[in-house]
Formats: structure tokens, sequence, C-alpha cells
């Protein structure tokens, strides 16, 4: 009997609990609180099925990574199986970088962070994240039209990318780069895509779900 195959590629999904009035604040104005809610909560289970049609042919692992609510309801929202855990505290930069430390710890080689709000990543942009790890990228970035990343990849822990980083501003992909130059790491890219974080940015979200 053949020992079932190790899957050593994780894709890591950041999200929120979509409790109205907590999330997707910047959408209240033009949505309501619990419309904002209602986007946080389509999109994030938009993202989970297109990381999931993904495995249905490139071997990787899911991985949700939540602030707001609880284990409990983040599994009852999106299923038992899935493996979900609270982000934990500290800025945007702690977070991703404790997620890449625990899965590298897990003996995972490859490794990418997405979040919830951009609805043009596709599967195959995701799975391009990976080969280009495979082929020797030291990093990859998924640059958001914001002036933000909305993937980043790595295939060991380069702890000097989640510091002195400007964190939701528009400088977040500039500061990224300038610091990866500084360390002589080989960036590969995928193609520019919208985030959907304000009111101006909903006709986007629409178009996809016409």
């Amino acid at each position: 009997m053949q020992s079932p195959k190790i899957i050593n590629k994780r894709l890591i999904i950041f999200t929120r609990y979509p409790e109205p009035g907590k999330t997707k604040t910047r959408m209240i104005a033009a949505l309501g609180s619990v419309g904002a809610a209602k986007l946080q909560r389509q999109m994030t289970e938009y993202t989970l099925a297109q990381v999931q049609f993904l495995q249905s042919f490139y071997p990787v692992s899911i991985q949700v990574r939540f602030a707001g609510g609880n284990k409990q309801l983040m599994q009852e929202w999106l299923g038992f199986e899935l493996d979900c855990l609270a982000q934990g505290e500290g800025d945007l930069g702690e977070k991703m970088a404790n997620a890449f430390i625990a899965a590298f710890e897990n003996q995972i080689a490859s490794v990418a962070i997405i979040g919830s709000d951009c609805p043009g990543l596709t599967p195959q942009l995701m799975a391009q994240a990976f080969q280009q790890l495979h082929l020797g990228s030291d990093l990859v970035l998924g640059s958001a039209i914001d002036g933000g990343y909305y993937l980043i990849a790595l295939s060991r822990f380069i702890p000097e990318l989640f510091t002195g980083i400007s964190w939701g501003s528009d400088r977040v992909l500039q500061q990224t780069v300038a610091i990866a130059q500084q360390l002589n790491l080989a960036i590969a890219y995928l193609p520019p895509l919208a985030d959907v974080d304000r009111p101006e940015d909903l006709q986007i979200w629409e178009q996809r779900h016409k």
C-alpha cells in the first residue's frame, strides 16, 4: 500500500469574520454595515471557491487565517474540514510573518498568502505563483493597482519583508520591492489587479458577478 503523497505547498487566505460594523468598514457608507458584512461574506466564499478549484489541478493545501469571530464561527461558516486559525496580534506584517513561519516550521516548501478582496485572482495565477518559486524566484508578488499586493509567495522565510512597511498605504508594494532589491532577491510579478476596498471599487465586484 502506497503512503499518501505529502502536499508541500500551502495557500493561506487572510480574511475576516463577516460581522456587521467590523468588516469592510470603508464600504459602510455605500452599503450599510449589514451590506458591507454581506460583501465580506460573498468575497471570502468566492475566494475560497477559487482556491478549491486550484486544488482540482494543482496539489496545494489550504489554510484560512481569520480576524474577528472565532474558530467555531469560521468553521460553521466555511466548513469544519478547513484548517482555520486566528491571525493573532500585531500589524499585518507580523500576522503574515507568523503565518509564513508556522508553515515553514511544518515542512511546507512553498507558501503563498492572499486576501479575500481581489476577485480577479484566478486559480491559474495562484498556480503561476508556485511555479515561479519552483523556477527559482525568491519572492513572488501580485501587485495591486492601489499600491499594495494581493499575493505574496515565498519558499523560505525572509523577515525583512514584513517590517518597516506602511501597511494599508499606497506604498506597500514599493517599499517591499525596495527591501527585496536591497537583499538581492529574485522577484517575480503577477499581473496587476484591483482590490475591492472602497465604494468606487464595487463595480469591479459587480462585473465579476453579473
